[in-house]
């Protein structure tokens, strides 16, 4: 789907074929795994550096715009994790020194304690190094443009104009902060991440019985009674299928809603779901949406991706990808 479809005039929303012609030259489900990968470790890194969640959804924007154009055999991900939280600092009025982001990244990278690293420390002066030469290279990718809008000031009206209850804001707000582990953000408009995380969170609430996803987002048949008179409120939406009423979707972005969905579920049933995080279970099992067209598989479990003969074996480490929707991520309760 084009930016044009979308009424929008931007350079960084890309279709998903092009997820499949990066500069990266090994596979895509193997590039997407990394890209997951990176994004833990940027969440990581800005949390030990007590940021502000908008200015991680920020970094890591631009983490997955950088890999549109650089490729992940010379750029590597924590590298291009660390410029973009640095940069992000800036942008964001949340300032960190320098010396402090690449201390905090050489305690995660070594997993110890950022109190036993020394200001002083030659790998900190390398780490300081590989953060500015990396910015560089960053700042180049994204041509200057630090301009980016996330699907959570969205998700927020939701709230606001429905009035839904706290466990149902807090699971779509987490769906939300999952979604950036995913390259949604540079292939759909903020306002359809939004309201694919909030459908995807009501069907998961309301369990495996309730109306299946197409029937949550596929477009009200029209009626044939008369028009409401301008005198009369006229009647609320169905709940299953607030977000599509409240954004007035058309077709096309209905497809890219259903599209959003599809990855993020695939997303969620590529992690190991029967021994490591059991918890993702009613997500991952979601009956995919079928009001899309046929979409590349992008998600494999870790396993499939060693077998298709890529040179890296898949590491259990810290940025290994999914945590609980079912919490805020350290984000408070959202608000105004």
């Amino acid at each position: 789907m084009t930016a044009s479809a979308f009424d929008i005039s931007s350079q960084w929303l890309f279709s998903v074929q092009a997820l499949q012609d990066t500069p990266t030259e090994f596979s895509t489900q193997k590039e997407l795994y990394d890209r997951a990968r990176g994004v833990e470790f940027l969440y990581r890194l800005g949390s030990s550096l007590q940021l502000p969640t908008s200015a991680m959804f920020t970094a890591a924007t631009w983490f997955h715009r950088f890999y549109m154009r650089f490729s992940m055999e010379d750029y590597h991900r924590q590298h291009v994790a660390a410029a973009c939280i640095f940069l992000a600092t800036k942008t964001e009025e949340c300032g960190r020194k320098l010396r402090d982001v690449a201390r905090v990244y050489c305690a995660k990278v070594t997993s110890t304690e950022v109190t036993s690293i020394s200001q002083d420390s030659k790998i900190v002066d390398e780490a300081q190094a590989d953060i500015l030469a990396t910015e560089e290279a960053l700042l180049e990718a994204l041509c200057f443009d630090f301009v980016v809008s996330s699907p959570h000031s969205e998700l927020l009206d939701l709230f606001e104009a429905h009035g839904d209850d706290i466990e149902l804001q807090e699971y779509a707000w987490s769906l939300a902060h999952d979604s950036y582990r995913t390259p949604v953000c540079i292939l759909y408009p903020p306002k359809i991440i939004a309201a694919a995380c909030y459908v995807l969170a009501q069907r998961v609430q309301d369990g495996q019985n309730s109306p299946s996803l197409d029937a949550r987002i596929s477009s009200p048949a029209p009626s044939a009674s008369l028009p409401t008179p301008p005198s009369h409120k006229p009647a609320s939406p169905e709940t299953s299928r607030f977000a599509i009423c409240y954004f007035g979707f058309s077709e096309s972005e209905v497809a890219s809603l259903a599209e959003a969905l599809c990855i993020l579920i695939e997303f969620y049933g590529a992690q190991d779901i029967n021994e490591v995080h059991p918890y993702l279970t009613p997500i991952a099992t979601v009956p995919l949406p079928t009001i899309t067209t046929a979409l590349p598989r992008l998600y494999v479990p870790p396993s499939q991706i060693t077998r298709q003969g890529n040179n890296e074996e898949p590491q259990p480490t810290e940025e290994g990808p999914g945590r609980t929707p079912s919490s805020s991520h350290g984000g408070d309760t959202p608000s105004k």
